[in-house]
C-alpha cells in the first residue's frame, strides 16, 4: 500500500508545523530508493493545493462576469475591502461555502503528482472543526458528515492521520501567548464570539480554552470513526524524543 498524504492535526500549540517538518524529513529519509519526493505544505502558506487560505469567492460582476474565487494577497485598498466580506473562511454561508471546500479537494486529488509524497497540516480536521463546530454550532454528527465526505475523496490518496493528543491545554496556549504577541486576543475573539462559544457563554481565555477543550474531543472522536490509517499521540510535547521515535517506528510500520 502506497500512501501519498500525510495530514498532522491537533489543536493550536500542539506542534502541528514541527511534527509535520520532521514527517516530512523521515519520510524523505525512507523513500530515497523510490525516487519519490515530499511535498511540505505548511499553513498559512496562501497557496495551498487542498485549502482556501485568505481567498474569497468573489460575486458575479465584482470582479468579472462570473462568480470566482480570488486570492485576497493580490488585492488592497478598496477592492480588498469590497472581497473581505466574500471571504472563503469566516464570512460565507455554510451552503456556499462546504461545495467550494469539496471541489477544492477533488481538485487536489486529480492533480496530485503520483511521483510527490504529500504533508499537510490542519486541513482535515481543524480547518473543517474551526467552521462546522466553532462558527456555525453544528452537531458534531453533522461535523463527522463533512469531513467524512473529506476522507472519501482522498481515499485513492491513502491518507494517514497523526494526532497531537494534547491534555494540558492551557499551560500549552499560555507558553505560546508569550512568543506571538497579539495573536491570543485574536483567537480568544474568534472563538468565544463564535456560534458554539456563545452556545456555552465562553468569556476570556477559560472560554477559549473550553472551547478547544471540546474540539479535541469531537475531533477525536471523529477520527476513530474513520477507516484512514491513524496515530494518536498522547500530550507528545512532554517527550518529543519519544514522541518522534514512536512516529518513525508507525511509518514504517505501515
Amino acid at each position: 500500500m502506497e500512501h501519498r498524504l500525510y495530514i498532522i492535526e491537533g489543536l493550536p500549540c500542539s506542534g502541528k508545523s514541527t511534527v509535520s517538518s520532521r514527517v516530512a524529513s523521515a519520510l524523505e529519509d525512507q523513500i530515497l530508493e523510490n525516487r519519490k519526493k515530499v511535498c511540505f505544505v505548511d499553513e498559512g502558506t496562501g497557496d495551498h493545493p487542498a485549502d482556501y487560505e485568505f481567498h474569497a469567492y468573489a460575486p458575479a460582476g465584482l470582479i468579472c462576469e462570473k462568480p470566482e474565487i480570488v486570492p485576497l494577497s493580490q488585492y488592497e485598498g478598496e477592492m480588498l475591502e469590497k472581497l473581505l466580506p466574500y471571504k472563503i473562511y469566516d464570512f460565507l454561508p455554510w451552503e456556499t461555502e462546504k461545495p467550494l471546500m469539496l471541489d477544492k479537494w477533488r481538485q487536489f486529488v486529480r492533480e496530485a503528482d503520483p511521483g510527490i509524497i504529500y504533508v499537510f497540516n490542519c486541513v482535515f480536521l481543524q480547518n473543517p472543526m474551526c467552521e462546522t463546530m466553532m462558527r456555525f454550532n453544528f452537531p458534531e454528527s453533522k461535523s463527522l458528515a463533512y469531513i467524512r465526505e473529506i476522507a472519501e475523496i482522498i481515499a485513492p490518496l491513502e491518507p494517514v492521520v497523526i494526532y497531537l493528543k494534547n491534555n494540558d491545554i492551557a499551560n500549552s496556549i499560555k507558553k505560546a501567548a508569550k512568543e506571538r504577541p497579539g495573536w491570543l486576543e485574536g483567537v480568544i475573539d474568534y472563538h468565544v464570539n463564535g456560534a458554539y462559544g456563545k452556545s456555552i457563554h465562553a468569556q476570556g481565555l477559560e472560554g477559549y480554552i473550553e472551547c478547544l477543550k471540546e474540539r479535541q474531543r469531537r475531533e477525536l472522536w471523529i477520527l476513530d470513526q474513520l477507516a484512514t490509517a491513524k496515530l494518536v499521540l498522547d500530550n507528545p510535547q512532554r517527550d518529543w524524543c519519544a514522541a518522534e521515535a514512536e512516529i518513525n517506528t508507525f511509518l514504517k510500520s505501515i
